[in-house]
């Protein structure tokens, strides 16, 4: 995890002085988990979870809110302030800060959508299939969110077909019992200076 770490603030900025990470994935991958690692071994980049952008009314539907509440600031190294959404009360909330550090981390599905991937200095792709992965997030949230979930699927299984991350993401991330495994992505092209493989043991993601 840290020799990733270390690669990524390596990188020439993507948006104003800001490397921008994302960690995208289907639903239940593991994609805050691991971006809350990632962000400890970045020594506490902000993190922005897209479960704030969205809302039960735009599911995926929600680019222009981010472009011009978080992407358009940090282009212009402002702190941006996004109000994020509560999904229980069903309301967006005050604002909150996101400041223009060397590298913030957004996560969650769809943040590898077409219309982000100007900005990204990488893209993570959580591999894990779909299936599993809606499996382990109904387990997460439970019997109260099962309508939700039946939406959900649809709702993302729409979206990845118009909009599909995968094929371009750089690094792909593995769990595996020791911790992770990056390997590069589909659209990384692997040659003698770009070794990306590693494998994170339980004290390197603690």
């Amino acid at each position: 995890m840290h020799d990733l770490a270390a690669r990524l603030r390596g990188l020439p900025p993507s948006l104003g002085a800001v490397r921008l990470v994302a960690v995208d994935g289907h639903a239940g991958s593991g994609k805050s988990t691991f971006a809350g690692r990632l962000a400890a071994a970045l020594d506490g980049a902000p993190v922005l979870h897209l479960d704030d952008i969205a809302s039960h009314e735009q599911l995926f539907d929600w680019t222009e809110r981010l472009l011009s509440q978080v992407i358009g600031p940090l282009s212009r190294g402002e702190t941006a302030h996004y109000t994020p959404y509560d999904w229980r009360a069903r309301a967006f909330g005050a604002p909150r800060p996101l400041p223009p550090a060397p590298v913030v981390v957004i996560e969650g599905v769809g943040a590898g959508r077409r219309a982000l991937r100007p900005y990204l200095a990488r893209l993570l792709w959580m591999e894990l299939p779909h299936e599993e992965s809606w499996a382990r997030g109904r387990q997460r949230d439970g019997a109260e969110q099962r309508e939700f979930w039946s939406g959900w699927v649809a709702a993302e299984r729409a979206h990845f077909t118009a909009d599909p991350s995968r094929p371009h993401a750089d690094l792909l991330v593995l769990q595996t019992p020791e911790g992770y495994e990056v390997l590069p992505g589909p659209a990384t092209t692997v040659g003698p200076d770009h070794e990306v493989t590693h494998r994170d043991g339980p004290s390197a993601v603690c």
